[in-house]
């Protein structure tokens, strides 16, 4: 007997319905700064191949990523691209190298520094990007001791 209800419907259930705390949490982090990441990725390259086929297509796209939108999402870009990173990190150790150590609470410890190490890796790179969107966009020297560019 066929199920009537479809793949899709059932792996989005299972995403949002599981209530594992900090793992669940990781994994679908995991899974959309990888969504994010490669959706970027895909904008980029075609963006970028534009500059040869569509000189005044690349040069509007150019000033687009210049706004301040964009700039927020690059900003979430970067955390994105961290996170993901990091987490494969913690994933690849505690798979490959200590499976038999695997324990509940370890992990929760393990997701939590996870996240920790994430933000302490892109705070620095965020407000960089922050400062220079301010400054460039709106006129804004949140850093008066470092000067203009």
């Amino acid at each position: 007997m066929a199920s009537s209800v479809s793949p899709i419907k059932t792996t989005a259930a299972g995403y949002v319905g599981y209530q594992g705390r900090e793992g669940h949490y990781a994994f679908l982090l995991h899974r959309l700064t990888g969504l994010g990441t490669l959706l970027f990725l895909l904008i980029h390259i075609l963006d970028t191949s534009t500059v040869y086929f569509f000189p005044a297509l690349y040069e509007h796209a150019i000033a687009l990523y210049r706004s301040t939108p964009f700039m927020l999402g690059e900003i979430g870009l970067v955390f994105a691209v961290v996170y993901h990173g990091v987490n494969g990190l913690r994933i690849a150790v505690t798979d490959l190298w200590m499976p038999k150590r695997w324990a509940i609470n370890t992990q929760r410890n393990a997701v939590r520094m996870t996240l920790l190490i994430s933000v302490i890796l892109w705070a620095p790179a965020a407000l960089w990007m922050l400062y220079n969107m301010l400054l460039h966009n709106h006129g804004i020297n949140i850093l008066p001791f470092i000067g203009t560019h």
